[in-house]
């Protein structure tokens, strides 16, 4: 096992980290921002080092400084965490090649993975189903004859994309040439068509694989509520689901980390078009999930600490009949944003803050009263975490725990999980990836131009606000 890992992150995610390590007996490496000097997870390792100046860019995607950390510090290991560097094989690669274990998968596997049109590619030959797409496209006109092809509606994806950012759906020619207008001058990045699914769920498994060959399922996980392709809120299991298909989804999602040599924790992600109850492939995210937690409750295994004993070498120490699944579990994302003002970022400082507890209620979060939130970084601030005996017992607890957490001195989603919870489409399950959209259409209209934004980010904020699935 290792004796020293570095976590090249920041926030509730480093503190998870930072948990599963001291569970372990490993000394923690924390790095950190001139922002984040007084941050959570700096107070909880080890040790910490700092990485540069509050601009992310300097500091937590600085790879040169995160490299020199570890080596300094003598780490023999790094955990990326999610965001940042955690989908970045030339830096997995480079900590390798300095003798340190990468903490994930292999850096071949992430570059595979992470061009979606070689991943497509790499696990077509599996049978697994796809929605029928197009290759990369080099030029509008390239573009407008793809979309006849693959058939409208379609959905514009980048191929190097990731989170949801950057997708946007043409109905028809004319939305089409809207979106290209304003693409053509605001980006250069690569983009493909996927045959847009109208109605449909977002449903994504977790899967986890030693270095020996081993790879199992740890059940799926409902991420259909979201915002312009964001998540919002997600479950496990998908009440969705029958027996069958959770069994037919999780063998997909098997194969396919098995036709790209997977190792250690990933997700594939899958759309289940709600008119036959087929899934179609989406993705493979080659790490550690922001939603791993609700697994991590269902089934009783620890997915970081897998991860690290995994990196260490360790097979894996259960089986597939082995994963059990126990009662239903819920999490909702709390950021620092005002969602009555679009969502608009609201950095400040945390003059009082109250999380929630009791039974059945996990709170993961990287920040404390009297620490600042930045604008520098992703706006997240907690993850509240509920197990209930069924969904109708996970979202009663989960009503108590967002009615006990008490936060002041920055806006949250708080309101907006409020309403969701209470919405009787939500209660009885007639959910799917329009949810927002439909139900609650004032979360997803178009921005107003913010201090600070360039013409080109309000393009693109316009592109995904009138186009967005």
């Amino acid at each position: 096992m290792f004796k020293r890992v570095l976590i090249a992150n920041r926030g509730e995610i480093a503190v998870r980290i930072i948990r599963a390590c001291q569970e372990l007996d490993i000394e923690t490496i924390a790095v950190y921002s001139d922002a984040d000097a007084d941050a959570l997870h700096v107070r909880l390792a080890d040790k910490a080092v700092n990485i540069g100046p509050a601009d992310a860019q300097e500091s937590y995607l600085n790879k040169e400084a995160i490299l020199n950390a570890a080596i300094q510090t003598k780490a023999d290991a790094l955990h990326p965490g999610y965001g940042f560097l955690s989908e970045d094989a030339d830096f997995a690669e480079q900590v390798t090649d300095a003798g340190i274990t990468w903490i994930g998968p292999m850096p071949e596997t992430i570059r595979l993975v992470g061009d979606k049109d070689i991943a497509r590619a790499s696990i077509m030959p599996s049978g697994i189903p796809m929605a029928k797409g197009s290759n990369p496209l080099n030029s509008n006109e390239e573009a407008i004859r793809s979309a006849k092809e693959v058939g409208y509606p379609v959905i514009l994806k980048p191929v190097s994309g990731g989170g949801g950012k950057g997708m946007c759906v043409a109905r028809d020619e004319e939305d089409l040439k809207n979106i290209l207008k304003l693409l053509v001058d605001i980006t250069k990045e690569k983009y493909y068509f996927e045959h847009f699914i109208e109605r449909s769920r977002h449903i994504e498994v977790q899967v986890v694989a030693d270095n020996y060959g081993e790879v199992l399922h740890l059940g799926e996980r409902e991420c259909s509520l979201q915002r312009r392709n964001q998540k919002l809120l997600e479950e496990s299991p998908s009440i969705a689901l029958t027996q069958d298909m959770r069994n037919r989804v999780g063998a997909l999602a098997v194969k396919a980390a098995k036709s790209v040599h997977y190792s250690n924790i990933g997700t594939v992600e899958f759309l289940l078009d709600l008119a036959d109850n087929e899934f179609y492939f989406m993705e493979i995210n080659p790490r550690i999930q922001v939603e791993h937690g609700i697994t991590e409750v269902v089934t009783g295994i620890d997915l970081v600490r897998t991860q690290i004993c995994i990196a260490a070498g360790e097979s894996l120490d259960f089986t597939q009949d082995d994963v059990t699944f126990t009662g239903h579990a819920i999490e909702c994302r709390i950021n620092a944003e005002d969602p009555d003002k679009n969502f608009m970022p609201s950095p400040g400082h945390i003059t009082f803050l109250h999380g929630p507890s009791g039974p059945r209620v996990r709170f993961d979060s990287g920040v404390t009263a009297g620490l600042d939130i930045e604008p520098y970084y992703d706006s997240l601030i907690a993850k509240i975490i509920v197990h209930g005996r069924n969904r109708g017992d996970a979202i009663k607890i989960m009503e108590r725990a967002l009615h006990e957490f008490h936060i002041e001195g920055v806006k949250t989603t708080l309101p907006l999980h409020n309403k969701i919870l209470r919405d009787n489409y939500f209660r009885t399950g007639n959910i799917d990836t329009q949810f927002i959209k439909k139900r609650m259409p004032a979360y997803v209209s178009a921005p107003k131009k913010m201090k600070g934004m360039s013409d080109t980010e309000l393009a693109r904020a316009i592109i995904e606000s009138m186009y967005l699935a």
